[in-house]
């Protein structure tokens, strides 16, 4: 039984390792076909929304949607180019307090670890955050009709600061993909700085239209429900994948170049 658990773990690894060089290759691919896809249907949901008065306004809503339909490119393109190899950016010695005895590797021992790279567990972080592009996006086409400025004032404030937030996070999540991707030593705290300001920027939506006289009853209770929503995909994710990045031996030699005292420097560990 053990030696088919270890044969069926080491099977499961080196698919995981097959992920990350194929991502590597897809991602420009994929966000260009997640542009025209959400383009596609974000000019159905303008035929399904109520007429803008005028072409000005139109073209106010189609911008709107196609800063969306860019962030993730833009956000990928972006952290690409400004790290397009991990050597180029040194691995910080300032950490979380986490208890216990560490020893800091090389840049290059680091990088010839069999744990190095976005394999394992890392993998399935990769394509959860894609799909959380993925899913923003959709629930803002869902649940956020197209608003022009002929709409009362709470339904612009709402379209327009929905429509930054999907951009802003899908920006930002993307570009933590591809730091992630190629091993830069930033990811981890990275990630920690976006789960914060998505919670961040939840509640200042929520506050900023609660300010705003005229809220409809009906639209606040949904909108509400649809922000905390947001609020608790975030607080999960992180219930998840923070003790993941503070203690996972892979995540700690690819983004932070060092290996528990105890953890002979040849030996394999948990991914």
């Amino acid at each position: 039984m053990t030696g088919f658990w270890r044969r069926y773990t080491a099977s499961v690894r080196r698919r995981s390792e097959r992920i990350p060089p194929a991502l590597a290759r897809l991602a420009p691919a994929l966000c260009l076909a997640w542009t025209g896809v959400f383009m596609m249907f974000a000019c159905l949901r303008v035929i399904a929304s109520p007429a803008p008065g005028t072409l000005g306004e139109l073209a106010q809503i189609l911008a709107c949607y196609t800063v969306i339909a860019l962030a993730p490119l833009a956000g990928y393109s972006l952290a690409a180019a400004a790290y397009p190899s991990a050597r180029m950016v040194r691995a910080s010695r300032l950490h979380l307090p986490i208890p216990g005895r560490w020893r800091f590797l090389s840049a290059e021992d680091a990088r010839r670890h069999p744990l190095f790279g976005p394999a394992g567990f890392m993998a399935s972080l990769l394509i959860g955050l894609l799909l959380n592009v993925v899913m923003r996006s959709g629930e803002f086409l869902l649940a956020v009709p197209a608003l022009s400025a002929s709409a009362p004032r709470w339904a612009e404030t709402m379209f327009v600061l929905m429509a930054a937030n999907v951009a802003v996070m899908s920006f930002l999540y993307m570009a933590c993909f591809a730091m992630a991707l190629r091993s830069v030593p930033l990811f981890p705290r990275m990630m920690g700085f976006i789960w914060l300001l998505d919670i961040a920027f939840q509640l200042f939506i929520s506050r900023s239209l609660g300010a705003i006289p005229g809220l409809p009853g009906e639209v606040a209770a949904p909108l509400g429900t649809l922000l905390q929503g947001n609020i608790h995909k975030v607080l999960i994710s992180a219930f998840v994948w923070l003790p993941y990045l503070l203690l996972s031996d892979r995540v700690n030699v690819t983004y932070r170049h060092r290996l528990p005292a105890t953890v002979p420097l040849p030996g394999r560990a948990s991914g």
